[in-house]
């Protein structure tokens, strides 16, 4: 336990990066969001009516603006704090399990932050001139008990598979994320061609429950994407 928590303060090392930069993206897409907002507004749309809150909720900006981040995040921690973790005596299995608690904590700072948003958004009838901004339905619409899950595991998979490709980076080179991403990729298409003459039914039978599931297995094998490299790899 003391070796896994030797391995969050050393992830913890780095402050601004891990939460300060998240805040600034999300305040960059604050402003977009108001200006597009702005831009409907100057084209004739009226704040509140159905057309307004339908184009405003189906911005998808608020949450895939941090995905990249997330991901080249996970990347940077991982890889670069893996030598200092075995130089201070973290056995593989301690760094990849620290690492994991470390993801943890993150997205649980970082569902806390969209949380506290979207209820401030609620309670100012959405910040006093109609701008949707943290109530949109990538994010549940401002339903909590669906935002919660929604970020908290979706940051928690941006971070361990960034893990993941950081971490075979550090055991086979630049081979290690090519290699990693064409087999995402052919997995992905190969899966789109099997699911695609499916689509209409599970589309009417799409539960959300699917995601967290999926959320939580893209989860472990990221995970096991960390530790099998690393009990390898040697430091450099």
């Amino acid at each position: 336990m003391n070796a896994i928590t030797s391995v969050v303060k050393l992830h913890l090392n780095r402050r601004v990066v891990a939460l300060l930069v998240p805040l600034f993206i999300v305040a960059v897409v604050v402003v977009i969001s108001i200006l597009i907002s702005l831009l409907f507004l100057r084209g004739g749309s009226q704040p509140g009516s159905a057309v307004w809150i339908n184009a405003s909720r189906s911005n998808t900006g608020m949450l895939f603006s941090l995905a990249g981040f997330l991901v080249s995040m996970g990347v940077a921690f991982a890889a670069t704090t893996f030598p200092f973790a075995l130089a201070l005596g973290a056995t593989r299995r301690a760094f990849t399990l620290g690492t994991l608690a470390w993801n943890i904590l993150q997205a649980v700072y970082l569902t806390v932050v969209f949380a506290v948003l979207t209820l401030l958004e609620l309670a100012t009838g959405h910040w006093f001139f109609g701008f949707y901004i943290f109530d949109i339905n990538i994010l549940g619409a401002g339903d909590l008990t669906k935002l919660i899950p929604i970020v908290f595991l979706s940051v928690l998979a941006l971070l361990s598979v960034g893990g993941a490709f950081g971490a075979s980076w550090v055991r086979f080179g630049a081979r290690g994320p090519q290699v990693i991403a064409a087999v995402a990729a052919i997995l992905i298409i190969v899966g789109l061609i099997v699911v695609i003459p499916s689509a209409s039914v599970l589309i009417a039978n799409f539960a959300l429950w699917w995601l967290a599931v999926a959320g939580v297995v893209l989860v472990v094998i990221a995970m096991a994407g960390i530790w099998l490299p690393l009990r390898t790899a040697t430091v450099r």
